[in-house]
């Protein structure tokens, strides 16, 4: 559906010198009405196009058309939005569950200004399978990195199975108890080794006396005992679930029929906790950024950066560029910051490529990035890093430095980082270097190019969508 920009007449001051009101909302409200019944999430622009609010819907025209009646009634904070809202543009979802997950994502990367809520790092919920212990456990957490304060791993979390992002905590943790009494697993802290002679005479917590758990720590399973039950629930989540949602309605039919009301309810709750389950997102459709960043100790990453790049003072902070297109279509460019080795989001910058009209140019998409980035920076009206990096080879390289010497300041470090073969190019340098897997610098260089990546292809994905809607 094609955008309906503000008319001058909308626009027009008012005696009172305010624009059009009623046109401009009347306007608006006859848009919000055309749109799809589905779910989906709107984005409220200014009348400079700046996005200034983002929501999502159940049903988009409903949702949406709340806004901009002239009686709405936004609550304290949002009411002033009301008299800003020049234009809008929706994404049409899946669900309600991919409604949520793409209202998180766009308000933590656009940080809209009416928006109070899930501008933190606050993530959803994801369910996390232990590996690196003799008796694998099974928690909830909001970090499925488990990198800490000081940018460690928690040891539990090295080669962990995370699962999720889920939409409904609460139906997580539910689901979590109900298929505990399934597969019997632990979700207790205790570090339990096998063959340990203390196990044996441990007392098992009240979980192993109502069925619920194997108690490990009591030397009542062997450790190929309990890697079975671990691996049934591994495959259960990979699955559709649908064998034993098969049997718990039989059981619940069963127990209804035999007046068993009560044992009725109770299962009715728990295959409703299962099937919420369903509403999460996978690895393969991109909705866990978090856990897809290489886990590196920043400050040893940063102390192998300096020393392979043979500068003279402390690296502190980093920025990558890449590009993002199909067969040259919706062709734009990410900018992600790391300071001191971590994500510093409010700096991130995204860029749809004006320069670039059809075809794929990878160079000219960079330099154009490279200029109105670093422009304002060198000027000292923005934060300039000490590297930047390039998401490709020389030839991307090369591009990012022909738009420095274009700039009055001198150019930071700039390297590349292409893909495959990780070779790092470096300016000044002939020939590029290959570092071991392992190497901190080189997985520090990973992980924001890693990022850089992910920004891109998620605006490309965003523009890419609201562009088939269009044509449509």
């Amino acid at each position: 559906m094609d955008d309906v920009a503000p008319t001058a007449h909308d626009l027009a001051p008012t005696a009172d010198g305010l624009p059009g009101t009623d046109a401009r909302l009347g306007r608006l409200l006859k848009k919000a009405r055309e749109l799809p019944r589905a779910p989906g999430v709107y984005l409220m622009k200014d009348e400079k196009g700046v996005v200034i609010y983002v929501g999502k819907a159940a049903c988009l025209p409903d949702r949406v058309a709340s806004y901009v009646v002239p009686s709405a009634d936004l609550g304290l904070k949002k009411q002033p939005m009301l008299d800003l809202i020049a234009d809008f543009e929706h994404l049409v979802c899946e669900g309600e569950w991919e409604a949520l997950l793409t209202e998180n994502r766009l308000i933590k990367d656009i940080r809209p200004r009416f928006n109070v809520r899930l501008t933190d790092d606050k993530t959803f919920p994801y369910l996390v399978i232990t590996r690196n212990e003799d008796f694998p456990r099974v928690i909830v957490t909001r970090n499925p990195t488990g990198v800490d304060d000081t940018g460690r791993v928690r040891p539990e979390m090295k080669n962990a199975k995370v699962v999720g992002p889920f939409t409904n905590a609460g139906a997580l943790r539910e689901a979590v108890t109900l298929l505990q009494r399934v597969f019997k697993y632990r979700t207790c802290k205790l570090d339990i080794v096998e063959n340990d002679e203390r196990n044996r005479y441990f007392r098992p917590c009240l979980l192993y006396t109502i069925g619920q758990c194997t108690a490990p720590c009591a030397a009542k399973i062997t450790q190929l005992g309990y890697a079975a039950d671990i691996e049934r629930f591994t495959r259960f989540l990979d699955s559709k679930r649908s064998v034993m949602l098969r049997e718990m309605r039989a059981e619940m039919d069963q127990a209804a029929a035999a007046l068993e009301f009560e044992k009725a309810a109770v299962l009715r709750d728990q295959i409703k906790a299962i099937e919420r389950l369903e509403e999460r997102a996978t690895r393969a459709a991109g909705w866990q950024p978090e856990s897809e960043i290489s886990v590196i100790d920043p400050k040893k990453g940063l102390r192998a950066l300096r020393k392979l790049l043979e500068l003279d003072s402390p690296v502190r902070c980093l920025e990558a560029i890449d590009i993002a297109h199909l067969q040259g279509g919706e062709t734009v460019g990410s900018k992600v910051c790391f300071v001191d080795g971590r994500p510093l989001k409010n700096e991130y910058r995204r860029y749809r490529i004006r320069s670039v009209d059809g075809g794929n140019d990878d160079y000219q998409s960079i330099r154009e990035v490279v200029l109105r980035r670093y422009r304002e920076a060198g000027a000292g009206n923005e934060l300039y890093p000490d590297v930047v990096l390039i998401d490709g080879g020389l030839g991307q390289l090369h591009a990012a430095l022909e738009a420095f010497h274009h700039l009055e300041m001198r150019p930071p470090m700039v390297i590349s980082l292409a893909k495959k073969e990780e070779l790092i190019y470096v300016q000044q340098r002939s020939e590029p270097i290959r570092l071991g897997r392992e190497n901190p610098a080189l997985r520090l260089c990973q992980a924001i190019r890693d990022e850089a990546h992910r920004f891109a292809q998620h605006y490309h994905h965003v523009l890419r969508r609201k562009k088939t809607l269009d044509d449509g």
